[in-house]
């Protein structure tokens, strides 16, 4: 990663991670630790405050809280109760992230990279919860593990180009939040079409002979 990084590339990055944060808080949190543990990440001054995250304290009880959510997520229903749980977490935890990543002596970008962190991480996360309930309805079991398997993937793969390639990182972001919409906007279908598929059908009462 460059040692200079300019404001749209810090913007990217912050985008990124706090999108992926709504999907994997903890992977998020380990990836970008062991990564700066081995190296592969040597980061600039404007992304100093990250260093704590490669603490053996912190990786450790990510490690444990991203181990346990790689199964409870490929559990029917038990991956939509972890979701519920997780929905106040993961926003927060997506804000702190990208307010780490912007430069702290500029009040103003932190105050906005909290807000639009836990935005994005709250629609990230909105969008992969609702896509999961709507998996759930299905009666076979191995969609939630290829869906959660993906999801563990893909959250590795886009993190670590994110920071390795600051200049795509917009890019991942604006990906995520095309996708993120997309769920949302599905799910609200699937959702509507089984409450109206739920519904006893209306019969027009015949009318009383003259």
């Amino acid at each position: 990663m460059s040692e200079h990084l300019g404001i749209v590339e810090i913007l990217g990055v912050a985008a990124s991670v706090s999108l992926l944060s709504g999907w994997r808080l903890y992977l998020c949190v380990v990836a970008t630790g062991l990564a700066m543990q081995f190296g592969a990440l040597p980061l600039p001054e404007h992304l100093a405050a990250l260093r704590v995250l490669a603490s053996p304290w912190v990786m450790g009880v990510a490690g444990a809280a991203a181990f346990m959510e790689f199964f409870a997520d490929k559990v029917p229903w038990l991956d939509s109760l972890w979701d519920t749980v997780h929905t106040l977490i993961r926003p927060v935890g997506g804000a702190l992230l990208s307010l780490a990543i912007v430069d702290p002596s500029d009040p103003a970008a932190q105050a906005i990279a909290f807000i639009l962190g836990g935005g994005a991480s709250l629609l990230a996360h909105s969008g992969k919860a609702g896509a999961r309930a709507v998996v759930n309805a299905s009666p076979e079991p191995f969609s939630n593990i290829i869906i959660s398997t993906a999801e563990d993937a893909s959250t590795t793969g886009l993190l670590y180009l994110a920071y390795a390639h600051p200049a795509l990182a917009g890019g991942v972001a604006a990906i995520l939040v095309v996708l993120a919409i997309l769920l949302l906007v599905l799910t609200r279908r699937v959702l509507k079409a089984l409450w109206a598929r739920s519904q006893p059908w209306t019969v027009p009462r015949e009318m009383p002979p003259d």
